[in-house]
C-alpha cells in the first residue's frame, strides 16, 4: 500500500486525465452528430441510385460501358479511409491489418509493383509507408474535413487511369458506420461496376422489372450518369467512414472516463483506508506513551 501522499497524487492525475477523456469525448460526440447526419442523408440517395444504375446495366438493354468491362488485371489501386489522429480505439488498427492482409494476398497475385494505394488519413499513409510502398497523393485533408470536390477529383483521378488501362480494378477499405458502436469494416469493388449487385437491398414492389424509358438514348444517359454515381460513391464513402471515426472515438473516450472514474474511486477507498490506518496507529502511539 502505498503513502498518502503517493495515492492523492495518483488521484489527482487521474482526475486530469479524466477531464480530458471527458472533454474528448463530447467534441467527439458532437462531431459525430454532425457525420451521421450528413451519411444519413446521404447513403440511402447513393445506394438507391447505385441499384438503380446497376438494374439499369443488367435489365437487357444494348448499352456498352467501360466501367463495367471486367479485364485481365495486371495493376491495382486502392482507396483506403483512416483517421488523422489516434485515440478512437481499434478503428484505424483494424483498417491496417486488414489492408495489410489485402496486400499480402495481391503481391502473391499480381506482385508488389502493380499495386497502388491511395491512403486517406495520416495513420493510414504513415503504415503504407512502413509496409514499404509509395502513397499516390495526399489526401490527409480529406479525412479531416470531407469535401466533394476533392472527393471528385480523387474519383476522377481513378476513373481516368482506369479508362486509359492504367489499372484495371480500384478497391475501397473502409469502416462503415452501423451504429455509435458498431463500426463495419467493408471491402469492396470500385471498379468496374459490379453487376451482381443488381437488385440487392429491395423488397416488395421494388423488386418488379422496372421499364425504363430513355431520353435521348441509353448510350448518352451513361456517358453523363455513370462518371457522377463514381464522384458520389467516393464522396459517400469518405463520410461514411468519418462518421465511422467519430463513434468509435466516441465509445473509446467514454469507456476511458469510465475506467478512469472506477480506478479514482478504488484509489479513493484506498486512501481513506491507509488515513483510517495512520490514525488508528497515532493513536496507539498516543495510548501507550501515556502508559508508560
Amino acid at each position: 500500500m502505498g503513502s498518502l501522499k503517493e495515492i492523492k497524487g495518483r488521484i489527482n492525475s487521474i482526475n486530469g486525465t479524466l477531464k480530458i477523456t471527458s472533454a474528448m469525448k463530447m467534441v467527439a460526440s458532437s462531431k459525430l452528430h454532425k457525420a451521421q447526419e450528413a451519411i444519413e442523408n446521404m447513403l440511402p440517395y447513393e445506394r438507391r441510385l447505385h441499384h438503380m444504375l446497376t438494374d439499369f446495366l443488367s435489365s437487357g438493354l444494348s448499352v456498352e460501358s467501360p466501367f463495367i468491362e471486367n479485364r485481365d488485371v495486371k495493376k491495382i489501386a486502392i482507396v483506403v479511409f483512416a483517421s488523422n489522429s489516434s485515440l478512437c480505439g481499434g478503428y484505424n488498427a483494424n483498417v491496417i491489418r486488414h489492408l495489410q492482409e489485402l496486400v499480402d494476398k495481391y503481391i502473391g497475385d499480381y506482385g508488389k509493383e502493380n499495386i497502388l494505394i491511395y491512403p486517406v488519413g495520416r495513420k493510414i499513409a504513415d503504415a503504407v509507408k512502413k509496409m514499404g510502398f509509395t502513397p499516390m497523393g495526399d489526401y490527409q485533408h480529406m479525412s479531416g474535413k470531407p469535401n466533394y470536390q476533392e472527393a471528385a477529383d480523387l474519383a476522377a483521378e481513378l476513373i481516368d487511369r482506369f479508362l486509359k488501362g492504367e489499372i484495371q480494378k480500384v478497391d475501397l477499405l473502409y469502416n462503415h458506420f452501423k451504429s455509435t458502436s458498431t463500426q463495419v469494416l467493408t471491402h469492396e469493388t470500385y471498379l468496374p461496376i459490379d453487376l451482381s449487385t443488381a437488385g440487392e437491398g429491395k423488397s416488395g414492389n421494388d423488386n418488379m422489372q422496372a421499364d425504363y424509358i430513355i431520353e435521348p438514348s441509353a448510350m448518352k444517359v451513361m456517358q453523363e450518369l455513370l462518371p457522377k454515381v463514381l464522384r458520389m460513391k467516393i464522396y459517400t464513402v469518405l463520410l461514411d467512414a468519418n462518421a465511422a471515426e467519430h463513434a468509435a472515438r466516441t465509445m473509446a473516450m467514454q469507456i476511458a472516463t469510465d475506467n478512469a472514474t472506477d480506478l479514482i474511486q478504488e484509489l479513493t477507498l484506498q486512501y481513506n483506508k491507509s488515513r483510517q490506518q495512520a490514525i488508528t496507529n497515532e493513536l496507539l502511539d498516543i495510548v501507550g506513551g501515556t502508559m508508560a
